[in-house]
Order: C-alpha cells, then structure tokens, then sequence
C-alpha cells in the first residue's frame, strides 16, 4: 500500500533509486501536473526531432488499466473533506526515446523491458489494494503509479539524451534536465533545452499549451461517484447561492447538421463558481469524467444541481448545454443568464469584429476589463480547440502542411488529459468571468424608453431577454411534427419537374451547342462557359475565359464512342459561347460573372418558364409574362419585361427564347433551394428527436433582435404564394391535438406609424381594410376620383348570395398602382433609396423619385422621423427599438460615402423592425405567462417573423385562438402602448398550411 506521506520529499524506485526532488512547499500535484505539461511538450517535439536529425523516434505506453491509472490523487481529508485529484494519465506518462545510434539500439530493449516490468508490478500493487481501501485510498493508489510511471518515463529520457550527448547531437548534461523536477522554472527549462535540441524556438501552440496547464492546480477532477456525492452535496448547500458556471464537451453530434435534442454523448463538463469556493488544496473548479468515470451514473449524481431552480446557472449558448444534459432525463433548470445573449445586448455590431463566441468575447480586452475578477489577470480567455490540438498533416517531404486535423474528443479526452482538463475547465472559468464583465457593462448602459429613462440595461435583460432566452429552449425542446410521407411524394414531383425545367433549357441552348444536350445544367463552370465564354475578368484584365472549353460529364444517355462497342462511364463534350455578350451587374468575389440564381433572374428576366420552343409560341408569349408593376399600359410592356439575354440573342424570337430557357434554369435553382434546404433535410433524423418531431434552432442573432432559425432554416420557408409543392402541409399536430397559427397585419407599417406619429397612416389603419389599396388612393387623385364616382371601390364584404362586387375593386382596376403602393410601404420602411428602387423596377432614377414624393406627399412625418434617425446614428453611433435596445454604428465616424449610406439605411430600418422583434418577443412572453392557456394545455413552437404557432388538445382550440389573439393585442403585460392597434389574424387547423 501507498500513502501520500511516504512520497513526501521524493518519489522512488522499485530499486531504491531517487528519481525526483520536489521543490520547496511543492504538492505532489503541483510536480505531476508539471510532469503532464512537460509530457505534451515532448509529445509535440517528436516530429521535429525526428525530422531533422532523424534518430528520435516517440512510441507511446498503453496502460492495460485505463481507468484505473488516471492518475487522481487522494490526500488526507482536508477541511473540506474532498480529495484531490490530478487526472494524470499513466497511459499518457511513457515516452521512450531511442536513437539509431549504436549505443540506443544496444540498450532500448533493456530500457523498455525494465520500465515495463516496473510499471506491471505498480499496476498490479495498486489493483490489490484497490479491494482493501475503498474509493478514497485508491485514489491515493492511481497517484502513485502515476507518479512512478511518469518518473520512469522522465529517468529513460535522461538516459536517452546521454547517448544523444555522446553522439554530439546534444550538448544537454544530466545534472540541468534535474531541473526538470525542482519547480516550475524546470518546465520552462526543460522546454527549452527540447528548443535547443533541434535548434528551433518554442512555436505558438507549445507556450498555449504551457499557460494553459498553469491552471491545472485550480482543477478538481471528479472521476468517481464517491467524490461526485460530496461535490454536489457541497454545490447544493455550501456554495448554493453562488453564480455557477457551467459548460459540456459532447461527441457523436455534427453541431452544424445535428440537433442536440436526442443527439450527442456528453464525455466531461465542468462547473466554476468563483475563487472564493474551495473544495480542498485551493481548487476551484470542478471537471467531471463521464467518459470513463462512472458514465450515466455519475452524470445522475449531478441531477439535484442541475435540477434545482434556486442555484444559479450561466452558461454560453444555453440552449445546446441544456438539450444535450435533458437528453440524460436530466431537466436543467436554474437558468440564470447566457453570456451569448447578454454580449448581443450590450454590442449587436461584433458580426464583422470577431462575433459572439465564447473565444471571441473573452480574448478581447474591450469586452473583458469590467470584470470583477481582476484577480485574475493571469487567466487566459477561451482557446478553440484547433489552436490547442491542431496537428499538421505532413507533406511527402516531410515538411508540415496548411492543413491542420483534430483528433477525436475521446482520444484528447484519454490520450491528451491533463491539456484536455485545462482546456474543457477553462470554458467554464472564462463564462463565468465573461457573465461578471457583461454584467457590469450593462449596468452601466442606460434603459431608455421612448426618452424617458427606466433603468439599466441588465434589468431589461432580467426583464425580457432572459425569460426570453429560457422560453426559446423550451420551444426548441418541443419541437413540430413533420408528415414525412407527405414530403417523400413532394419529393418525387419536385424532382420530376426540376427533370423537366432542365430538359428543357438544355433542348433549347442544344440548338446553339450540340454537345450541350449533355451538360451538368447544376454546373456553375459549364453554365459560365456557355453564357460568358471568351469575357475578361473584372479583377484582373490579364484573365480571360475560353471560349470553348472540353468538359469531362457522366455518360448517364450510354452515348457510344466511334469505334467503340460500349458506353463509357463518362464522356468528352465541348461547350463554346452561344449569342453576343450578355450584360451583368452580378460577380463573383474572384471577378468572373456570376451565375447565382439572383443572377439568372436578371439575365432572363420576369418571364415564365413554360414556354413552347416549337416555333409557336411568338403568340402565346404575352400570356407567359409576369407583369413588371411599373410598365402596365405601355406599349413596350412585353419587351421590358424579358431580361439581357434578350438583346444579346438578337431581340425578336430568338431574344424572347432566351428569356424563357434562362428562365427555366431559374425554375431548376428554385427547386433545387427547396428540395436541398426543405424537402430533403425535414425528412432526416439529424434535425428530429426519438419523436420524430423537428427542432429547429432559434436564436437571437441578428443586428435588429429578429429571431433567426437553423437546422433547418424555417425562418426563410417560401412565402406562401411562392409555396409551389405547399411545404407548410408537412407540419402537422399530433393525433388529438390542434394548431393554432396568429400572425400580426402589417406589423412594421403599424410600428411606423406608431414611431413617426404619422396621422395618414394611421387614420388608414383604423379605417381598417386594405391598407395598400388605400395608399395608392392617397398617391393617385386619379384613383381617389374612381373611388369618389363610386367606379372602383377600397373593399368588398359579400353577403349571402353574392358571387362578385357591383364594381371592381380597387386592387384589380388600379393593380399596377397598388403593387407599387405596396412596394413603395416596405420598402420606405426599410429606409429604400429612389436609387435602389428605380434599379428594382427598371426606371430612371427620375421616375422612382417621382413615385416616392407621391408617397411622402400625405406622410411628411415619416420623412421628419427617417431624418432624425440619420442624425441620431451620426451623433450618437446608434439607434433604438421601442423597448429601447441600441443598435451601434461604431464605424460611422470614418465611413465612406457608400458606407454611410448602408448605416443611413440601417438607422430607418432597425428601429421598424428591432420593434416589431421587440412586439413578437412580448406577445411569446405573454403567451407563454398565460395560465389559462397552461391549463388547456397549449404551447408554443416556433415564431417565424410575425407569426407564432402553438399546439393543444383540439376540443379547446378555439379558446386557445381567442386567448392568443388577446395576448398578442396586448403584448406588454396586457396593453398596447402603441398609438395604433395591432391586429392579429388566428386560425386553428391540422396542418400549418391550412391554418394560413
């Protein structure tokens, strides 16, 4: 048996030989997380010794009792009655050296046979003791070996670097590397003495992985459930009113395609709640092996922590940690903020200065000096997991390359222990001194309401935000059920039609280019080559595209070669440029023409696809026109219509031929989009649970607050005119149950009014009706003098019997005005420029002026109001929704005139939309605080832009709808604080579809 004490002054040999001195007031600890960073540095040598002197070679040690050599180390019990551990791992504490040299090779076998015969004998000592002292003692045992095996590690390395000496490859002598064992300035020696050896300096990721094990000291490794009971007994009643930190390391889980809901295995987490908390020897933090030390069994020990809503827990991107925890049957709660969110709040503008990840927000010093924990100052923020475990791969040559590789978690986790502990307890360390700094930023930020002061920004995160945030995961967590047979039909249709839309261009361009019958129509090579072959890149003027090039494509018609007996797996064809030179505003970052489909929109224009290339179809080409809102009446309306293809084709048939072919190939991007990010993912388990229900992620990650979703993106489902194969029918309620979908009219239009106190608009809203109807009878005195002679009219509400209006309706008669009324109140609320809309629709920048002075004439407030906003981002470097969150402009001191111009527009649209984010957010609240709606059993799914969708049992879905309605009317805490009304529009039904 082994005890701490007898090891107090140094560690030996089976044979009685001193293999280590401990430094002055050193713990046993403190010398093997030395040992464990020097083992790593080691580690990372190999290859560069190696390389350039070959004759080191590195062979690891594999413990055969993995899990009973981590290595944990036991003291006598401390005032707080919890050992220690070192989470060293023997299996990672054996690096034999050996040189091709004469010498080493006479004398390797011998080496390694000892040190085998050593750490058996260890192994198998702690294993008979391991049945007589219980968990405590064997933790004292697992240290030992540890101990012994690492310093019979360090023993063959000195003998090793003697025959190195001998062979004048090292000039390194055995009494300096003893310094390896007398302090930390040993480790920093040894290092670089290893430097020395192979005559480079010490690289960037060997001085991370240093600073990184300097915390190990900080750690207590919890690899048993006996340790973890006093651990959690602790949190839950010593340390219970404590801010906790807490993160998870997962594997088996694709975090870009993956759900966490059902999916991932956690291996460790880790939990910090201050320096102040100590479980025994100064350590403060806590990292869990689930991986090998006690699994499922040692997570459940956790459970009264994670559990209990009185502890508080902070986390960074909550949502995943609490989905890949409940996936355990443990249901977190406690949720006392998300560092995530909290950054969003105090700066929405860091997209573009390194974003919101954990690793981006703690290495910044801007974000960081708030925090409370300046004592600190040596701790480094978060480190991704590349930087620290990144290999190279190497070349042929043997020289490293740009590609860098990681292994594995488990085998970082098993192989890498003592830099893998440090760096997984650091995520919790840095989350919680990230909470403290954000905390102290946004109570410094001021809450403003409509100019009035209410508080600070940190109460409006307790207020909103953070309920807000829980609310999120638990919609998450639901989940919406998907019919996945109905989306395998869908699937086959779209597939067939997205056939038929390519066969189709390629009949067409084959008239043009033979060989293009056989083209990959998906291929943005070929289709650039055929449409722009022979054109001079933008960027470079030296750099041009053939103009007839070979392409090797799949032989999918079995077309037989000349001279051969059977088809090729894939044949030659060869594509030249058809027609002139086609006219492009759209290219690539590289500067070649861009063949996206915003690209091939413009080049064909607003023409239909279906079209007859018999040579019949000059009179059925009108039919095939989508009318451009601004050309209805003109002469000229079907040729302004057709894209640039149309000239460079010659105009006439061939021009309008075109136009339509293009615009087939729009028709095969369309529906690629569609089965690529709808059809194909909702029917995969990667985006569903056990359930089968979808969970989305939805996250507050926008500049203007607007939720955004992934995995899949339901916020960018098509609108619903726009919806060919009705994909919103494959989102159904349960057996029993119901959907209730509420969606706001004209939400941003109302927030305008509202914000600009604009009294037109208003007085449209409570006249009620179509409001873009009534906007064009306010542009055109023409349309109000229809109205007036009672030739048109606004609306029409049939009675019984009534099959059509006694005259036309406003938005049939005057359908160019309206839709341009229409364009025009969108888009002037998103702060649209004449310039911009007078590209959308085709004019002169004369013409669009004129239409949007039609709209300002009855709406001078709205133009007051958008001019205010422009000053107060000049002034200020900012704007605000109504509940009042700030968007910055941090780069308007210094912006370009094009620069400015997008913040100018940026500073219009926040406030709309911000708001309109800020009226959904609270209705969701309201919603979900209604104990009404609790009781009939009714809950939220999903929000997509202004509309909400729950699901309940289908016998109280009515009064679901009408309590819904009324929560979203009065959103904020059962008012309307806008001077307009918000309507609300609610219907129940099975499917989502039906429910619009």
């Amino acid at each position: 048996m082994f005890s701490t004490v007898q090891y107090a002054n140094s560690t030996k040999h089976s044979n009685g030989t001193l293999l280590m001195a401990r430094g002055s007031g050193e713990s046993t600890q403190q010398i093997v997380a030395k040992i464990g960073w020097t083992q790593v540095t080691l580690h990372e040598k190999r290859k560069k010794l190696a390389l350039r002197q070959s004759v080191i070679e590195r062979e690891p040690s594999v413990s055969k009792e993995p899990t009973e050599n981590r290595g944990h180390k036991s003291t006598s019990e401390s005032s707080n009655g919890i050992p220690g551990f070192t989470g060293v791992s023997s299996a990672t504490g054996s690096h034999r050296f050996a040189t091709t040299t004469v010498a080493v090779e006479a004398n390797f076998d011998k080496i390694k046979e000892t040190f085998d015969v050593d750490n058996k004998a260890l192994c198998a000592s702690g294993l008979s003791s391991r049945k007589d002292l219980g968990d405590d003692l064997l933790s004292n045992e697992r240290n030992n070996v540890g101990l012994k095996s690492a310093a019979a590690s360090s023993q063959f390395l000195r003998k090793s670097k003697m025959t190195l000496s001998s062979n004048s490859l090292s000039s390194v002598k055995e009494s300096e590397e003893q310094r390896l064992f007398q302090g930390t300035e040993g480790v920093y020696e040894m290092s670089s003495e290893l430097d020395f050896l192979d005559g480079t300096q010490m690289d960037d990721q060997q001085k991370l992985r240093m600073k990184l094990c300097s915390i190990f000291d900080k750690v207590l490794v919890v690899d048993n459930v006996t340790v973890a009971r006093k651990v959690v007994h602790k949190l839950t009643h010593e340390y219970k009113h404590h801010v906790h930190a807490c993160d998870t390391e997962v594997s088996n889980i694709d975090v870009k395609q993956e759900t966490p809901v059902n999916h991932g295995e956690i291996i460790c987490f880790s939990i910090y709640s201050g320096e102040e908390v100590d479980y025994g020897n100064g350590k403060t933090c806590i990292w869990v092996d689930v991986l090998d030390g006690g699994g499922n069994d040692i997570l459940a020990e956790f459970a009264p922590f994670f559990e209990d809503s009185s502890i508080k827990k902070v986390w960074h991107n909550y949502s995943f940690d609490s989905h890949v925890i409940e996936n355990y049957g443990i249901k977190p709660s406690g949720f006392y903020a998300d560092t995530m969110h909290m950054a969003r709040l105090w700066d929405s503008s860091r997209r573009t200065v390194g974003g919101y990840s954990l690793e981006a927000l703690t290495s910044n010093p801007d974000v960081m000096y708030a925090s409370a924990m300046g004592q600190e100052d040596d701790l480094m923020g978060k480190i991704s997991m590349k930087t620290i475990f990144g290999r190279r791969k190497t070349k042929k040559d043997g020289s490293q390359g740009k590609t860098v590789s990681l292994p594995a978690v488990e085998e970082l986790q098993r192989e890498e222990r003592v830099p893998w502990i440090c760096y997984s307890s650091l995520d919790s360390m840095s989350t919680l001194k990230l909470y403290e700094s954000l905390e102290s930023k946004l109570l410094q930020m001021p809450w403003i309401m409509e100019g009035e002061y209410v508080g600070n920004m940190l109460h409006f995160y307790n207020n909103y935000w953070q309920p807000f945030g829980k609310l999120l995961v638990q919609m998450e967590t639901e989940g919406m059920l998907v019919d996945r047979s109905y989306l395998a039909e869908v699937e086959k249709v779209a597939i067939a039609q997205q056939q038929v839309a390519a066969d189709r261009f390629r009949n067409w361009v084959s008239k043009y280019c033979p060989d293009a019958r056989y083209m990959n129509v998906g291929s943005d090579t070929q289709l650039r080559q055929l449409l722009f072959g022979g054109i001079c890149n933008r960027k470079n003027h030296n750099e041009f595209l053939p103009t007839e090039k070979k392409f090797k494509v799949p032989n999918i018609h079995n077309v037989i070669e000349e001279g051969k007996k059977t088809p090729k797996k894939f044949c030659d064809i060869t594509l030249h440029k058809i027609g002139d030179t086609i006219q492009t505003e759209f290219y690539t970052p590289s500067g070649w023409p861009s063949i996206s489909g915003v690209a091939l929109k413009a080049i064909a224009g607003k023409v239909s696809a279906e079209y007859d290339f018999s040579g019949d179809a000059a009179d059925a080409s009108e039919d095939l026109l989508i009318e451009d809102p601004l050309n209805s009446g003109r002469k000229d309306a079907d040729i302004s219509a057709y894209g640039t293809a149309y000239a460079a084709f010659g105009g006439g048939q061939e021009g309008m031929e075109a136009c339509h072919a293009i615009a087939s190939l729009c028709e095969v991007c369309s529906i690629d989009s569609l089965i690529s990010n709808f059809i194909l993912p909702l029917q995969g388990s990667h985006v569903s649970g056990k359930n089968g229900r979808i969970h989305c992620s939805l996250n507050i990650n926008t500049e203007t607050g607007r939720l955004s979703a992934r995995r899949p993106n339901l916020q960018n489902q098509p609108a619903l005119e726009k919806d060919r194969y009705k994909i919103r029918q494959a989102f159904v309620a349960s057996p029993g149950n119901s959907l209730v979908v509420a969606d706001y009219g004209q939400l941003e239009l109302r927030i305008l009014a509202h914000l600009a106190d604009c009294k037109s608009m208003k007085e449209a809203f409570e006249a009620g009706g179509d409001f873009h109807s009534r906007t064009a009878m306010n542009m055109y005195p023409y349309v109000r003098e229809a109205i007036q002679r009672k030739e048109v009219i606004l609306e029409w509400h049939p009675q019984p019997g009534e099959e059509k209006p006694p005259v036309p309706l406003l938005k049939d008669a005057f359908g160019s005005e309206r839709r341009k009324a229409k364009m025009l109140n969108f888009s002037i609320a998103y702060g649209k420029t004449p310039m911009g809309l007078a590209k959308d629709w085709k004019v002169s920048v004369k013409e669009a002026k004129e239409t949007v002075e039609l709209w300002y004439k009855e709406r001078q407030e709205v133009l007051r109001w958008q001019e205010a906003r422009k000053k107060e981002a000049a002034k200020r470097g900012c704007v605000h929704t109504l509940l009042g969150r700030a968007r910055r402009f941090p780069s308007m001191a210094n912006a370009s005139p094009p620069q400015r111009g997008h913040i100018e527009r940026a500073a219009i649209n926040t406030p709309v939309q911000g708001s309109a984010a800020d009226v959904a957010m609270c209705a969701m609240l309201e919603i979900d605080a209604n104990n009404r709606l609790k009781e009939l059993g009714w809950k939220l799914l999903l929000q997509v832009h202004d509309e909400v969708i729950l699901e309940g049992p289908s016998e109280s879905a009515e009064e679901a709808k009408a309590l819904v309605v009324e929560c979203m009317s009065k959103p904020f805490h059962g008012k309307n604080i806008l001077t307009v009304e918000l309507a609300v529009d609610a219907k129940c039904a099975q499917n989502w579809y039906a429910a619009k």
